[in-house]
């Protein structure tokens, strides 16, 4: 039922936005007086009319009853927010108009006062060295012709310079396995773990490495990374990469899952002096093997 109301991966947002400006206006209402009866802000009312901004169940059900909707109105406006917590954008298409999405990914990172980023198939994007992202790209489903793969890659390494940021942290949770995947010569992979272990001694950085010989509280899943925003009013989001496409989460109940897992990845996970001892045994394993 939800999902009928989908129109692509913004236009929830949109539909939901749209449709709590229509019951306002109808109500008589100014964006000032509805934020008072609401108990939020007028900036962020009309952030949620335009879509920017998601707003919760909570909110919503207060939005309503401000208004005086109909019992049909309310059933619309839960579903619509109920389906506006949750993007899914296929690659395919996102790639099909644009000649990469790193851009978008840069605007959350610039947006996030912290994430966490759980990754356990390549390194995190954030910590990559140039060489080693040419070949991610190179790999990707949705080919790449050789100008968009530079483009991409620039956007990419401009991306890691918010790591130096001190006013964010960041966190990243990175199995073994991933960091074992060698998408070139085992001096290119070297020379990869060699920039996670430098990166890691940044005091607004912090890298847990999850080794395969230590005893597992939970499956290892699929990558994901949760965003909090700078702006309180914008919401928390997590974002998910799948074969096919890119999931957003904004649902609260969806967001404590994803940190639940976190939580649970971390305690078997070596931080610190650990995980660059750790680091530099693989560095020396994979500079003994030759080219």
């Amino acid at each position: 039922m939800v999902h009928e109301y989908a129109e692509g991966p913004e236009g929830g947002r949109r539909r939901l936005g749209a449709e709590l400006r229509r019951l306002r206006d109808l109500a008589g209402l100014s964006g000032r007086d509805l934020a008072q009866r609401i108990e939020t802000s007028q900036s962020k009312v009309s952030r949620i009319e335009s879509g920017a901004v998601v707003p919760s169940l909570p909110e919503v059900r207060k939005w309503a009853e401000a208004v005086n909707a109909t019992p049909e109105a309310r059933d619309l406006l839960l579903a619509l927010t109920e389906n506006a917590h949750t993007d899914v954008r296929s690659w395919k298409t996102e790639l099909r108009d644009r000649p990469h999405m790193q851009d978008e990914v840069q605007a959350i990172e610039t947006g996030a006062r912290r994430s966490f980023t759980f990754q356990p198939s390549v390194v995190p994007g954030l910590l990559q060295t140039a060489e080693y992202a040419r070949r991610v790209f190179s790999m990707f489903q949705v080919p790449y012709t050789q100008e968009k793969a530079a483009a991409a890659l620039a956007v990419r390494l401009e991306r890691q310079l918010l790591l130096y940021d001190e006013n964010r942290s960041f966190h990243f949770l990175i199995t073994e396995g991933a960091l074992r995947w060698r998408p070139g010569a085992p001096a290119m992979l070297a020379a990869q773990l060699d920039r996670v272990c430098t990166l890691s001694t940044l005091s607004n950085v912090t890298i847990g490495v999850l080794p395969l010989g230590v005893e597992a509280r939970v499956p290892n899943s699929h990558a994901f990374t949760i965003y909090e925003p700078t702006d309180d009013e914008a919401g928390e989001q997590v974002k998910v990469e799948t074969v096919h496409a890119e999931i957003t989460a904004r649902h609260p109940a969806d967001i404590e899952l994803y940190r639940n897992r976190w939580t649970m990845y971390g305690e078997s996970a070596l931080f610190g002096d650990d995980a660059r001892r750790f680091l530099n045994e693989l560095m020396a394993e994979f500079r003994g093997t030759g080219r």
